[in-house]
């Protein structure tokens, strides 16, 4: 079977391939949904700051243990076999992305606040599409796209290495 070589093909790749998709993604996201929510300034941006290294952990575990395991149930009733990567990649990222900003406007608005209530069930269409086509984005745009840049120039240096062997 073919390899994509944008993709990472152990499970070793598969780390760093989520870790560079979640670092930039928590990074960009939480700071963009906390300035629309609060307003951009220096001050907020700091606070985001403080909550970043725990939505990282949320996100990887949620990506780990309840989207990954959703999409990759629900994803091959949608992309057929003769659909191409590209489109394979943008239902998957569309799929995640759902799952994961359904949660993390529940979740996220609790670890912002620090305390757990009905606010994020309240306003939750509100945010949820604000939040969703955020992600949305720079997931498409910005986090994707780097990722498989970098798993496309690992896979080149294995095989130039495999090559002079």
């Amino acid at each position: 079977m073919y390899k994509e070589e944008r993709l990472p093909q152990n499970a070793k790749e598969g780390i760093l391939f989520l870790l560079i998709i979640s670092i930039i993604s928590v990074n960009t996201i939480a700071p963009i949904i906390m300035g629309l929510e609060r307003g951009f300034s220096k001050e907020n941006y700091l606070e985001t700051l403080k909550i970043i290294p725990f939505m990282w952990i949320i996100v990887v575990l949620l990506v780990r243990l309840v989207a990954g395991p959703v999409v990759g149930k629900v994803i091959p009733k949608f992309v057929g076999q003769t659909d191409g990567f590209n489109a394979r990649v943008l239902m998957n990222t569309f799929m995640n992305v759902t799952v994961l900003s359904i949660l993390l406007t529940i979740i996220g608005t609790w670890v912002g606040t620090k305390h757990i209530s009905l606010e994020p069930f309240q306003n939750f269409f509100h945010s949820w599409f604000r939040n969703f086509g955020v992600a949305f984005w720079i997931e498409l745009l910005i986090a994707q796209p780097i990722a498989r840049l970098a798993m496309k120039k690992i896979h080149a240096r294995q095989s130039r290495q495999a090559r002079m062997i």
